[in-house]
């Protein structure tokens, strides 16, 4: 396991699903959490979970996409621990159907969740870990932003997006020993894609060389290690996890 004592991780999303999974492997490996998410109950379960392993943990309600909640989550996240080393930009939201139907509405939206949000996410945090001269960013971005996806142009054009913020901010704030990376999960299964049709799951699995889906907790896995020391010289990279459903 990648050791992470004293170290203090901000997970956006955290409250459930692959944030959850996140937030209690990161704490497993000894770091006090931060978690931000629009869901209050989520919030506050996984808070007491985190609690009883050991570590200490901020829970915020936020909307990711909002400057003013931003700014109030960092400033409450330095109040209580006084410096931010991983952040971990995971909340992100889906409206999907054909481009042709798709409201400007629901276009926006998932702009400003999905691409807004880690922006403003990283332009607060990356100050904080410019004066600590080190920190580990992580952005979940998804295999359709590299592949693309009928149904899901916007969904598709902000997870893209952020592939190209992430190996610009890396270039950004490599001098400061900050590493910025993304991750490209396929298919997890989640609450969200519980909902999905059996004959699209079983589409999805028909192109998936290793014939399942995956889990939270192997995108956990993954953020563990690149949150880490151990994974000081990678930046700038997207890596995916997906089965081997889509091979760059």
């Amino acid at each position: 396991m990648f050791r992470l004592e004293n170290k203090i991780a901000m997970i956006t999303g955290g409250a459930q699903g692959i944030g959850k999974s996140i937030a209690m492997m990161l704490a497993q490996s000894g770091a006090d959490i931060i978690i931000a998410d629009t869901n209050a109950d989520g919030i506050e379960n996984t808070k007491k979970e985190i609690e009883t392993i050991g570590r200490k943990v901020l829970g915020v309600s936020c909307n990711v996409s909002a400057s003013v909640e931003v700014d109030l989550l960092v400033k409450k996240s330095l109040e209580t621990f006084h410096r931010i080393d991983i952040l971990v930009n995971n909340a992100g939201i889906t409206r999907d159907t054909l481009m042709m139907r798709m409201d400007e509405k629901d276009w926006d939206l998932v702009m400003d969740v999905n691409l807004k949000g880690p922006f403003l996410l990283t332009k607060a945090v990356s100050q904080i870990m410019m004066r600590q001269r080190w920190g580990r960013i992580i952005n979940m971005a998804s295999v359709v932003g590299l592949m693309g996806n009928a149904g899901q142009v916007n969904y598709s054009a902000s997870k893209g997006g952020l592939v190209a913020f992430t190996k610009s901010v890396a270039k950004e704030l490599a001098s400061r020993n900050i590493t910025c990376n993304a991750i490209a999960p396929g298919f997890i299964e989640t609450k969200m894609t519980e909902k999905l049709d059996e004959k699209v799951k079983e589409s999805y699995l028909s192109v998936i060389p290793l014939k399942r889906f995956g889990r939270p907790e192997d995108i956990a896995a993954l953020v563990q290690f690149l949150a880490s020391e151990n994974s000081g010289y990678i930046t700038g990279q997207v890596i995916g996890i997906d089965g081997g459903m889509f091979m760059r």
